[in-house]
């Protein structure tokens, strides 16, 4: 099977590093889904995304000369979205919820252990956006007083 850029096709993850997933595609040839590629959200861990031996749908992004394959998983699934479009990038304060991607069911203290995980990240991210917008640091006291 000829491979193109552009190409939307299904593979088999074979493995999964801090920086990506790799993915068999049709043919036996192997790419590699960079981190930021696996989902339209921020991915701190990958494998709350993929797990090992999971099919996949993934868009060709690049093919080096050197036969390098640059795979995308979250530009596989725009292309599907229905509605004829592509989904918009999401924004601060557009919360997206992942569905589970695992085969297995998830109990109940599993989700409310992922919810309070996201949940915790979340406020962590507003604490330092809010600290960032006053200067985090203290406005009185400072090394400004004339002595």
């Amino acid at each position: 099977m000829q491979l193109e850029v552009g190409t939307v096709l299904e593979g088999k993850v074979t493995g999964i590093t801090k920086f990506g997933a790799f993915v068999e595609l049709p043919g036996g040839k192997t790419g590699m889904v960079h981190i930021s590629e696996v989902a339209p959200t921020f991915v701190k861990e990958i494998r709350d995304f993929v797990s090992e031996n999971q099919m996949v749908k993934v868009k060709i992004l690049n093919i080096t000369p050197e036969g390098k394959i640059s795979l995308s998983m979250k530009k596989a699934v725009e292309q599907v979205r229905p509605g004829g479009g592509a989904a918009r990038p999401s924004r601060p304060g557009n919360y997206e919820w992942q569905p589970s991607r695992k085969n297995e069911p998830s109990s109940f203290e599993d989700m409310m252990s992922k919810f309070k995980q996201t949940s915790d990240e979340k406020m962590l991210d507003l604490k330092r956006c809010m600290e960032s917008k006053r200067g985090g640091f203290s406005r009185h006291g400072g090394s400004n007083q004339a002595k």
